[in-house]
């Protein structure tokens, strides 16, 4: 159980060390992140460019673990994202403000690779921190 849980260690890693290439050894080939962002390709490829783009909105990024419960083959996690907001996010520009948001995540884990994702961020309360939403398109 040990691997399991630093195989997901790692997964927020490589968004706190800005360093995509992490997933590679953690993530299973068939990973499936759920729900895709809009779009975002199937697979570890597919979370590389959301890593690049947290880091260049918020270059000082950090994940905080606050909770990992765990079982055999399933780990759940409460976390925290935060950064300040220096670089273009969706469509919003540079506010230069420390913000901080929730994250809840279950994943399950097969032969020390994630396997699959579900995710939940807390967009609506970044935004208003923000003190705005990205335009609809």
């Amino acid at each position: 159980m040990r691997a399991e849980r630093i195989a997901v260690e790692t997964l927020y890693r490589a968004f706190s060390e800005q360093n995509p290439d992490l997933v590679d050894s953690v993530l299973a080939p068939e990973w499936e992140d759920i729900p895709l962002a809009p779009g975002q390709e199937h697979g570890p490829a597919g979370v590389k460019p959301i890593i690049r783009m947290i880091a260049t909105a918020f270059p000082d990024v950090h994940i905080t673990i606050h909770d990992m419960i765990q079982e055999p083959g399933k780990i759940g996690v409460r976390a925290e994202i935060s950064g300040t907001h220096l670089g273009e996010l969706f469509d919003i520009a540079p506010t230069g403000k420390k913000v901080s948001f929730r994250l809840h995540e279950f994943h399950t884990v097969a032969n020390g690779l994630v396997t699959t994702t579900w995710h939940m961020e807390d967009w609506f309360g970044l935004f208003l921190q923000l003190g705005q939403f990205p335009a609809h398109g």
